[in-house]
């Protein structure tokens, strides 16, 4: 006799398998330990297979479990991207759209102007998954995402928005206890620099670190492995920091010192995948986020020393992946 697998079961064991535990999925779920656990059991019993290994510090899938969440996975993902679909063939997008991108620019940039987004489109729930980390947005871990470099999956299409540059920043406060630095080597002892632990948002994070001063590198006065952690240390007067260009046009009374000593170019990207390409939701957002991009940089910063960053490209057309 075949063993049929019961849907409402699938959905509840895939959720417990994401969460790994069958108090978090119960509360994605809706629905009591208990009551998650039971249909997790149920399960096991029908296919005769254990699906997790109990552990006091959560659950783990068991090798079979691992087989059917790598299928279960798959289809409901292509569910997913079915009803996305369908939900785009309406007049008005709408449906739930889950952006990615650092958490610098997420926390800095993107919450200040997204409040225009969701008052444009209430049909569109929005949520930003800020993490410095890239998430597989083929596999829908988000449904698009704003990155700091160049994908090289040939299954994402990507747009390129602009560049971006670092430049040296430092608090009034900074700069009235220690003078304006006038050389390269002033900044010994007091730059900010990117640390060493997490993930790197840019492979040039550190380029102020390959600056010399007396014939060595500069000696940091604090290391944080976060840009915005970094903005949030100049801001507070600690030291002088290199910060994208985009948090000087901010509304913060942050200075721009030593305007010769300028970072690499860094190159933004609009990305997702080839399955959205006809998405509204993804539309309405790309326009909305070149609009927005073009609007802020065509104002200048609130503090004459932080000057608009006159190497910006045009916004490039869209073009896939290589």
């Amino acid at each position: 006799m075949k063993t049929r697998m019961d849907w409402d079961k699938l959905r509840v064991f895939h959720a417990v398998a994401d969460a790994g535990s069958f108090t978090h999925a119960g509360d994605s779920l809706g629905l009591s330990q208990s009551a998650v656990s039971r249909q997790v059991h149920a399960l096991e019993e029908s296919l005769g297979v254990v699906l997790f290994h109990r552990h006091a510090r959560g659950l783990i899938l068991t090798e079979q479990g691992e087989l059917l969440y790598r299928s279960v996975h798959d289809v409901f993902h292509r569910l997913q991207m079915t009803e996305a679909m369908l939900t785009d063939s309406k007049d008005r997008p709408e449906g739930p759209l889950k952006i990615t991108t650092t958490v610098a620019f997420g926390s800095t940039w993107l919450t200040r102007v997204i409040k225009r987004f969701i008052e444009d489109y209430p049909g569109i729930e929005v949520s930003l998954a800020l993490t410095d980390t890239d998430l597989d947005i083929t596999m829908r871990e988000a449904d698009c995402a704003i990155r700091f470099a160049m994908p090289t999956r040939p299954d994402l299409i990507q747009r390129h928005l602009r560049q971006v540059r670092s430049r040296l920043y430092a608090s009034p406060e900074y700069l009235r206890t220690h003078g304006m630095p006038k050389s390269v080597s002033e900044l010994d002892g007091h730059i900010i620099v990117f640390g060493d632990d997490g993930p790197v948002p840019t492979p040039t994070i550190n380029w102020v670190m390959q600056m010399q001063s007396s014939g060595r590198p500069l000696r940091p006065v604090l290391k944080v492995n976060n840009i915005y952690g970094m903005y949030r240390a100049v801001a507070s007067g600690l030291g002088i920091a290199p910060l994208p260009s985009y948090m000087a046009r901010l509304g913060s009374d942050l200075v721009h010192v030593l305007p010769e000593v300028v970072g690499p170019e860094i190159d933004m990207y609009f990305v997702y995948p080839e399955e959205l390409r006809n998405s509204k939701r993804i539309s309405v957002f790309r326009e909305f986020l070149v609009r927005s991009l073009n609007e802020a940089w065509s104002v200048p910063p609130t503090r004459e020393k932080a000057p608009v960053d006159s190497s910006l490209r045009a916004v490039d057309p869209e073009r896939r992946a290589s």
